[in-house]
């Protein structure tokens, strides 16, 4: 079961352009559960992007698309 916060950080990550802020034990949490996945960037950074199993959270408590 997923806390407040850390649904509202996949919201973040779905939503945002600038994940620098996301709380890092929220995002640790949601690359446990496979929600989001590290993708590296040519700069060299990994930046999170939402999963499908992501979408199916959202999806399920009315945040997805």
């Amino acid at each position: 079961m997923l806390s407040q916060h850390e649904i509202a950080t996949l919201i973040l990550v779905k939503d945002a352009k600038d994940p620098r802020g996301l709380n890092p034990a929220d995002l640790d949490t949601l690359l446990e559960h496979e929600f989001v996945a590290l993708e590296k960037r040519p700069s060299g950074l990994a930046c999170p992007r939402i999963t499908h199993r992501g979408h199916s959270i959202l999806k399920a408590v009315g945040r997805g698309q």
